[in-house]
């Protein structure tokens, strides 16, 4: 087969066998990245790290291997956007990130942080990246 023939199969075969159902939108992504992440930054922190790993950075709001499983600030973020029709709307997602870190970690103390404290000191809003990495306890329900 000629080089023409074989570049394009290459290709198609390559997007077939990587077809896992992403549930993370690259438009909330880069609206997230947009609002806490300062790209002249000096000082590399948790957040900066995790948003610069292709592996990891589902992890912001994203708990475990599987990507159905929100963490804690996920789980909030998800409630407010519907994937399939605010996935275009920046307006809406911007409103959404500002919503989310307004609330509490801990809803029933009223001296916990907020989530938007954590990210304005570089922390991950989900917990470490160790509690990130595992899978979810049982009692967590899993994302549509």
């Amino acid at each position: 087969m000629s080089p023409r023939v074989l570049m394009p199969l290459a290709v198609l075969i390559a997007t077939c066998v990587d077809n896992s159902p992403a549930l993370a939108i690259v438009q909330y992504h880069k609206e997230f990245e947009k609002t806490y992440i300062d790209p002249d930054a000096t000082v590399e922190t948790d957040l900066s790290k995790l948003m610069t790993d292709r592996k990891n950075r589902c992890l912001i709001c994203h708990q475990g291997k599987k990507k159905k499983n929100c963490n804690k600030y996920g789980e909030h973020f998800r409630t407010l956007l519907d994937r399939k029709k605010d996935k275009k709307d920046k307006e809406k997602i911007v409103a959404a990130l500002k919503k989310v870190a307004k609330l509490r970690i801990d809803p029933e103390d009223k001296e916990s942080r907020t989530f938007g404290e954590l990210l304005a000191d570089g922390k991950l809003p989900g917990g470490t990246l160790e509690e990130l990495r595992k899978e979810p306890s049982k009692e967590a329900t899993p994302t549509e």
